[in-house]
């Protein structure tokens, strides 16, 4: 199960790293073999070793008209660590004891990537906008991970991280990590009773949007589903690149107009072609404002869920989709990284 390009659909070569192809598209895997239920190598079989520091299958709430999967009860409290989990653990094995590895990250994939790399044994640096929510740098620099604020954009933030020196471990561009997130539809298949109409999802960089879309669609080949569900793409006013396409809105990504769902940020995503191809006859895009984001959270907290801003658009967008069965909501990230 080798990556293949994008673009050309050559594949990568089984002993580089590289996250891009020669003709300058970026690589992705797609399964080759029927989904089974086994062991976490089973569904990832280019993996040597796993890297695990508490993994658990996260909860899935019921509450009547809609599921809510509870994706911040995992090690480093958000959904990152899926990708992660199968990003370093494919590192671990092809690069030496105590390489510097780089990311670039608005909070939460830097603190995933800190945990797992420490456990790992890597020197891990990780780049950050200027203006990162503190208790996210706190975070990651608990785990042991060097700092590097950087002034400007996301996009200076992400060719800040590709220029310095080390290995480039970036959640955006390395295939593995977005592939971990095949691991959330294989568990809302066997945990939900009855497989969702439609499965919101926060959107920033794309990357859980394209994992969870490849593994439902794996699942459909596989015979085990027979359709997928509809796929509702949730960003917010400020930031709507994706839903711009789409739905043929104005979006300007020079423009700084600041958002309080703070891991939705990228502006420019690199994958924007991939998750608009991947949502073509799948689902639709929906914004939601400041107002509704803050009226969601509150909303949730007083159902006994406390997430962070951005995973509480989904609740938002939710509250306006017109739509009819039974929905699904992914959670996240952790409320208590916002407070």
């Amino acid at each position: 199960m080798n990556p293949i390009c994008t673009v050309c659909g050559n594949e990568r070569q089984s002993k580089t790293l590289s996250y891009k192809c020669k003709c300058g598209g970026i690589y992705r895997y797609v399964p080759d073999f029927k989904y089974h239920e086994g062991p976490y190598t089973d569904h990832f079989p280019y993996l040597d070793e796993v890297v695990n520091i508490g993994e658990t299958i996260t909860p899935l709430v019921d509450l009547g008209s809609a599921y809510l999967k509870l994706e911040y009860f995992s090690p480093t409290f958000s959904y990152k660590d899926r990708g992660t989990k199968a990003l370093i653990s494919f590192l671990k094995s092809r690069l030496p004891q105590g390489a510097r590895i780089n990311e670039d990250s608005s909070g939460n994939a830097g603190a995933s990537i800190s945990a797992y790399g420490a456990a790992a044994g890597f020197d891990v640096n990780i780049f950050v906008p200027e203006k990162t929510v503190p208790a996210k740098i706190k975070q990651i620099e608990l785990y042991g991970a060097e700092i590097h604020r950087i002034p400007g954009s996301r996009e200076d933030v992400s060719r800040a991280a590709e220029e310095a020196d080390g290995f480039l471990s970036s959640h955006v561009y390395n295939p593995e990590f977005r592939d971990g997130m095949r691991e959330i539809s294989y568990e809302i298949f066997r945990q939900a009773e009855k497989l969702p109409d439609y499965i919101f999802i926060p959107v920033s960089a794309g990357t859980l949007l394209l994992g969870v879309i490849s593994g439902f669609q794996h699942l459909l080949d596989s015979g085990e589903i027979s359709s997928l569900p509809g796929f509702v793409a949730v960003q917010t006013e400020a930031v709507k690149p994706l839903c711009a396409r789409m739905n043929n809105l104005k979006f300007d990504p020079k423009a700084t107009e600041p958002s309080i769902a703070d891991a939705l940020v990228s502006r420019e995503p690199p994958l924007l072609d991939l998750m608009v191809g991947a949502m073509k006859d799948r689902g639709k895009c929906i914004t939601v404002s400041e107002d509704e984001i803050v009226q969601a959270r509150q909303e949730l907290a007083g159902k006994g869920i406390l997430v962070e801003y951005s995973s509480a658009t989904v609740f938002a967008a939710y509250k306006k989709f017109r739509g009819d069965g039974k929905s699904l909501l992914i959670m996240t990230g952790n409320g208590l990284k916002n407070l």
